[in-house]
């Protein structure tokens, strides 16, 4: 095993592993990051997204080697130690429900909002559809996400 060098949550780091191991299960096993969630390990639901040199990535299905060099951001370096403009219109929008997809939707809405400081409606869709919510709260998504564009949660 070779050292793969990354910086995660801001933390330059090497790791002794596979390089063939998920992103996922290093950040969850390795560096217990666990708020990034495992879902159907098959980058279909969204649950495991977190960014990549400001990018968003399934985690599930890249592998550690894919990223090495690079700067992972998982949900809990999104604004350690308090809560970033999404995190705070999610809880205003009362967006949770079971909790499945949260971590993931608030990536996407992240670099969303990273890229396009005011979306559309549309935007907003394109942006957020690979990400699956079990609970159909995509209209508190959108409003949450136009909520944190306009400045947080008021």
């Amino acid at each position: 095993m070779a050292g793969i060098p990354l910086t995660v949550n801001g933390k330059a780091q090497t790791l002794d592993l596979s390089p063939d191991i998920p992103l996922l299960w290093v950040l969850r096993d390795h560096l217990g990051l666990t708020g990034t969630k495992f879902g159907c390990g098959v980058s279909q639901c969204g649950a495991c997204t977190v960014h990549v040199d400001g990018e968003p990535m399934r985690s599930c299905t890249t592998t550690v080697g894919d990223v090495a060099g690079k700067r992972v951001t998982t949900i809990e370096g999104l604004a350690p130690g308090k809560l970033n403009a999404v995190q705070s219109a999610w809880i205003a929008e009362q967006v949770p429900q079971c909790g499945y997809c949260q971590s993931g939707q608030i990536m996407a809405a992240t670099a969303l909002l990273a890229r396009t400081p005011s979306p559309t409606d549309a935007d907003i869709d394109q942006a957020m559809s690979g990400i699956l919510c079990r609970c159909g709260t995509y209209p508190r998504i959108r409003r949450a996400i136009h909520r944190a564009a306009k400045g947080g949660a008021r």
